[in-house]
């Protein structure tokens, strides 16, 4: 019997998952001509260093006997009960999410979705499943070996990060990149290994001296320990610098484990104290998790021989939550709780970071096309994340490079239908700004404008193009065949003040006329406003009428307008 079995007694469910899986699945052998036993064994193994429930540990050693023997769901649930069948049969018949070039099976993908967002430990397990399958993929065929690292690059390893398993998606990143990208992979090893061992020796050094350091200022540290950077990560990282490894500052970062959330900010400042920090690399991942939940502090400083380094600084649950996610946040939950594992795995879903598990589960009945569906998985959910801030300081969660069109749709779609403007942090900008982290988002409205099809070129997130794409067909075809119409522009030079732009467009609504597009310039002494206005033209418009109600707005100086065909 493996070692880490011997932690559960003969009458536990995991001992007799156990053993029914190794009945089970006695005549079967994997690629490698292992008996087939040893992969569940191996799954159900990362499951127990996760510490998640014997539960989760007994539908691990069983994930695969509906799939590949001839037992049946109906016997597993007689047997193990109704929550383990649960299990399952969440992770069975998951295993074809096609890549580019063959046939998609998304009715498979949406399965896993609703499975996990009933139950994370389905997703939890399916993870530490495609960790094994990806250590021992070089035993299948080169066509199943692409298509199962591109399935586990573009699916599985952003959903690990996105469920904060930074240190399981950095791994399956780095086991997908050779089959992927060969020449690149090799490019690494060859130009980055030495690199990395220098650096290691480096961070040797200053580990003596850092505990030193703490000693004297009275912090003793849980551990201190080095983080190499992974290969696929510092590839894409080597892309947005153009290939200069010199610029790379995280190669090898210092980790430092301390007691408390207090003694987290202390450290920061000894650190500061004796070595100068660089200027715009202090992030504070504690006061602001990232979207994943993942909190630390970050620094980078000139370090011993006035070589960058850089510092992460967090409490054993933050390190532990870093290197498995939720399965440690709920590990925390189940020794805190008397109750029971599924009661506290609905605590967890209800988490402000995992709100876009819910909303992936509801967001996903509404596509039907298989290719787009995919597509905005990956890009809406599956790629780097935003929070902004609406003035009620509501958080809202978005994909990296959304613009406030985005943001109008995320909020309600009428709202997004009828968008003639933003501000961002107090100042006007353009529909098409990308939004950033923190940013605080205001949108005016228009009642009864309705959304314009040249927003399709720059919106980010599916439910934006969805709605203006549906708006498009049915109310503007004409638009993909005819020049647009005419339109009145009007140049408005006013006061500087707060307020003015509501009362501009609130003559247009009272008009019922359609502003189309609304911009503000203030000149830099922030005494005067240029504002640009362009409206929809028709046989009825009494333009004297529109030039007198803006000449009552308080504060208007001066108004120019021309027709444009």
């Amino acid at each position: 019997m493996t070692e880490w079995l011997k932690n559960y007694p003969k009458e536990s469910v995991v001992i007799k998952a156990y053993e029914f899986a190794r009945e089970a699945h006695k005549d079967e052998k994997r690629a490698n001509n292992d008996p087939y036993i040893i992969h569940c064994l191996k799954v159900a193994e990362t499951v127990h260093n996760w510490h998640l429930d014997e539960s989760s540990i007994a539908a691990a050693l069983l994930h695969d006997v509906v799939e590949d023997t001839s037992f049946t769901l109906k016997e597993i649930g007689k047997k193990f009960g109704q929550e383990i069948a649960f299990l399952v049969d969440g992770l069975t018949k998951l295993e074809t999410i096609k890549y580019p070039g063959e046939e998609t099976n998304i009715e498979n993908l949406r399965k896993l979705i609703v499975s996990f967002s009933k139950d994370l430990r389905v997703i939890i397990i399916k993870l530490a499943d495609r960790e094994h399958n990806m250590q021992t993929l070089q035993y299948l065929m080169p066509n199943r070996q692409r298509k199962i690292a591109w399935e586990t690059s573009e699916i599985y390893a952003p959903l690990a990060y996105r469920l904060g398993m930074q240190q399981l998606a950095g791994e399956l990143e780095d086991l997908a990149m050779p089959y992927l990208y060969p020449e690149e992979y090799k490019w690494l090893i060859d130009n980055v290994t030495e690199l990395y061992e220098e650096r290691h020796n480096y961070a040797e050094r200053v580990k003596p001296e850092i505990l030193k350091i703490l000693s004297e200022n009275n912090i003793k540290p849980l551990q201190i320990d080095s983080r190499a950077k992974h290969y696929a990560s510092l590839y894409k990282k080597l892309l947005r610098y153009d290939m200069q490894l010199n610029k790379i500052y995280d190669l090898i970062a210092l980790r430092i484990i301390v007691k408390s959330i207090e003694e987290c900010y202390t450290v920061l400042g000894i650190i500061h104290k004796y070595w100068q920090p660089l200027l715009g690399r202090i992030k504070d991942y504690i006061a602001r998790p990232k979207i994943n939940g993942y909190r630390s502090l970050h620094t980078t400083v000139f370090c011993i021989d006035n070589k960058i380094t850089e510092f992460q600084i967090r409490t054993m649950e933050m390190h532990e939550e870093a290197e498995m996610g939720i399965a440690a946040h709920w590990a925390y939950q189940q020794i805190k709780s008397s109750e029971r594992h599924s009661r506290n795995w609905l605590g967890v879903k209800s988490r402000r970071e995992l709100l876009w598990v819910e909303q992936l589960r509801n967001w996903q009945k509404t596509l039907s096309n298989k290719s787009d569906y995919l597509e905005s998985l990956r890009g809406d959910f599956f790629k780097e994340r935003i929070f902004v801030i609406t003035p009620q300081n509501d958080v809202i969660d978005l994909p990296a490079g959304s613009t406030p069109i985005d943001f109008a749709y995320q909020i309600h779609s009428e709202i997004g239908d009828e968008c003639v403007g933003a501000k961002i942090n107090n100042k006007i900008v353009p529909l098409d700004y990308e939004l950033h982290s923190g940013d605080l988002v205001e949108i005016t409205t228009q009642h009864g404008k309705k959304p314009s099809a040249d927003w399709l070129k720059f919106i980010k997130t599916a439910l934006a193009k969805k709605r203006i794409k549906n708006f498009v067909r049915t109310h503007e075809k004409r638009l993909s065949k005819k020049a647009e119409p005419a339109n009145l522009e009007f140049k408005i030079i006013c006061e500087d003040r707060q307020g003015y732009l509501k009362e501009i467009t609130e003559v247009f609504e009272k008009l019922k006329i359609n502003i189309n597009y609304l911009n503000s310039q203030t000149d830099p002494r922030h005494k005067f406003t240029n504002v640009t206005v362009k409206c929809e033209t028709s046989p009825n418009l009494k333009l004297e009428k529109i030039i007198l109600k803006l000449k009552k707005v308080p504060g208007t100086a001066e108004i120019n307008y021309k027709l444009n065909r």
